[in-house]
């Protein structure tokens, strides 16, 4: 049973199922049934029906059972990991260390931010008023995360929400579902009251725009490609529904003359790999000064080389398969095309014997690529780095502008001046310098231009989630206002 709809597991009366498949080994991990629009209608009345109670529950008490909530995800973890790394194809390294771990301090973190709704003081900003600012819950959100990270955009989507008031929908990608459904069955074995967060599990075509337009909606939030985006928005313009956007990425690595070579190297290596390059903030163009370039191209091909492909279960492998063969298909089409025009360093291949029943997939570096070329400009979302050389400063930020979308970037710099100039004409909706990727829950995470808007983590996600109203009460006790006069005259 794998839909979790007002606090308890439940089955689909579709009668479609669907396989959720390692991608390690292509077997079956388990068969579930699909949801269609009477699941998504009784998600968004049971969610519906809970947001009134839970909206005017005290932040204290929100509070209260997101830290419950806590604990019992830590006393779990290693459950969470292992399914996760099955049914996503993440090394078993990858799960304990970031996604459980991350997931976690962002359940902490936003148990102490559900105290802390802010807005301006109330005060006298008109004589004789008295105005005050009131942050209030939107209503049902309508959720939809993507396959690459299933449980942290689980969290992602549903915590912010539900600290703000909110009850939540969520439907997460239905080849990775399993962990989004045991998160939510986690947080009402918690105390979150039944109704507050349900998870529906079926296919985009079908409970995806059951959602997207279902009229008790009042807010979508999603996460995934440009294209579904801009679906997204026009399902929202027929209600007027608020929207939040996490779209695409094609992250630029900025290497200037004179940056640490050797940590350049290795932040590119693990910028470029992590997740099997299937992350939206990955490195995916270095852009490299010339005078470094042939030594950057050496040494992240030597490195990439020495990176092990193995079982997604032992913690000595670093990367594991795509999310799927056909996932698979689509970035080694990027890669075969590429050797018509580039040069592809090393990789490209799909490795043979053990990890042939896998969706693997070669760590890849393709040298002397140009602004107008395929793999500059798409999302390939696979472990595949090109290198461009430039030769100045000015070049090597117009390159880096030179996408339509502008999720994160980085700069790799000795210079203070030249890190302030990189962070501020990147557009990007996070720069690192001298480093890629690194998330906290203290800050935010979202784009800008064709990447999406809006935020995820931090307390800045509550602009997202809830309305601001301003209350405005008169001090004076007049029944005739001075203001009165402009409109009629006794």
């Amino acid at each position: 049973m794998h839909q979790f709809i007002n606090g308890r597991r439940t089955r689909s009366a579709t009668g479609r199922s669907r396989q959720v498949i390692d991608p390690s080994n292509g077997e079956c991990i388990v068969e579930i049934d699909e949801a269609g629009p009477d699941e998504v209608d009784a998600a968004v009345r049971a969610a519906r029906g809970a947001f009134g109670d839970w909206s005017r529950a005290t932040p204290g008490e929100r509070s209260a059972v997101l830290r419950r909530f806590t604990q019992q995800l830590s006393d779990r973890a290693e459950e969470f990991a292992s399914l996760e790394s099955r049914q996503a194809g993440k090394p078993i390294r990858l799960a304990r260390e970031f996604d459980v771990p991350g997931t976690i301090d962002n359940v902490d973190f936003f148990a102490g931010a559900a105290r802390n709704l802010d807005g301006k003081a109330a005060a006298e900003y008109s004589p004789n008023h008295t105005s005050m600012i009131r942050r209030e819950a939107i209503g049902v959100i309508g959720s939809i995360a993507p396959w690459n990270y299933p449980l942290q955009m689980a969290a992602w989507k549903m915590l912010p929400a539900v600290a703000a008031g909110n009850a939540v929908v969520l439907k997460p990608a239905e080849i990775t579902p399993l962990t989004s459904t045991l998160f939510a069955e986690v947080a009402h074995e918690a105390g979150l009251p039944a109704g507050v967060f349900n998870v529906i599990v079926g296919s985009g075509v079908v409970a995806g725009e059951a959602l997207l337009h279902h009229p008790e909606v009042s807010m979508l939030s999603f996460t995934g490609s440009t294209s579904v985006g801009r679906r997204v928005l026009d399902a929202a313009a027929g209600t007027a529904k608020r929207v939040h956007l996490e779209l695409g990425g094609k992250a630029p690595f900025v290497v200037f003359d004179d940056a640490d070579l050797e940590a350049a190297i290795h932040g590119a290596v693990a910028a470029s790999l992590i997740n099997s390059g299937q992350d939206c903030t990955a490195a995916t163009r270095a852009i490299v000064h010339r005078s470094l370039y042939e030594q950057f191209v050496a040494g992240v091909a030597e490195l990439y080389e020495r990176v092990r492909l193995g079982p997604t279960e032992d913690p000595a492998t670093d990367m594991g398969p795509l999310v799927s063969m056909k996932h698979r298909e689509a970035v080694a089409g990027f890669v075969q095309r590429a050797r018509a025009y580039a040069r592809v360093v090393t990789g490209g291949t799909m490795p043979v014997g053990a990890l042939s029943a896998g969706a693997y997939f070669t760590p890849t570096l393709i040298a002397d690529v140009e602004p107008g070329m395929e793999v500059f400009r798409e999302e390939i979302f696979g472990p595949v780095l090109t290198v461009t050389p430039v030769d100045t400063d000015d070049e090597a930020l117009r390159l880096a502008n030179d996408t339509v979308y502008g999720l994160a970037a980085s700069v790799w710099t000795t210079d203070v001046f030249r890190a302030l100039r990189g962070s501020r004409e990147i557009q990007s909706g996070c720069v690192w310098v001298n480093d890629h990727i690194p998330i906290i829950s203290e800050m935010p995470h979202g784009g800008v231009k064709q990447s999406g808007f809006g935020k995820d983590m931090s307390t800045y996600s509550f602009e997202e989630y809830t309305a601001i109203k301003h209350v405005m009460l008169d001090i004076t006790g007049e029944r005739q206002k001075a203001w009165h006069r402009t409109v009629f005259t006794l």
